[in-house]
């Protein structure tokens, strides 16, 4: 099937938007880093980190130069698999990398999720399929293995 979801290339990441992955007890440190405009939009959004929340960052031109989703607390991700997989849904269809401090499997299920969420049983619809947000491979992923899962 030659229409079954995929990973963006990984020659993709450097023109790919960041996707910065911000777990809830390191929010405050996150916050703190980022410019001052930049934590007023995410309070005026209600962004507090938690588990799949997403809040799209505009660019000086009007643009997007990127995104923000909640990682939760270990409490949460233990509760719930794929969790980041909600932000491939709620960001447009460009190519993303994530940026923030994801262990190995994390990455992994991160990307595996993500692929998982594009799916769509289409076969018996003629509507056409809307494009999707298309991950880079996190580094040290293996594409070809989580795109055969």
């Amino acid at each position: 099937m030659s229409d079954r979801p995929r990973l963006a290339p990984p020659d993709a990441a450097d023109e790919a938007l960041p996707l910065h992955v911000v777990p809830r007890d390191g929010l405050a440190d996150w916050l703190a880093a980022r410019p001052e405009a930049e934590r007023a939009w995410l309070a005026a959004q209600g962004f507090d980190a938690s588990l799949g929340k997403t809040v799209l960052l505009p660019g000086p031109d009007g643009g997007i130069r990127g995104a923000v989703t909640g990682f939760g607390d270990a409490p949460a991700r233990a509760r719930s698999r794929f969790a980041l997989a909600q932000a491939a849904d709620a960001l447009p269809a460009v190519a993303w990398r994530l940026e923030g401090a994801l262990t190995p499997d994390e990455a992994a299920e991160a990307a595996l999720g993500w692929l998982l969420s594009s799916y769509r049983f289409d076969r018996y619809r003629d509507r056409p399929a809307r494009p999707r947000a298309r991950l880079v491979p996190p580094p040290g992923v293996d594409a070809a293995r989580i795109e055969t899962l």
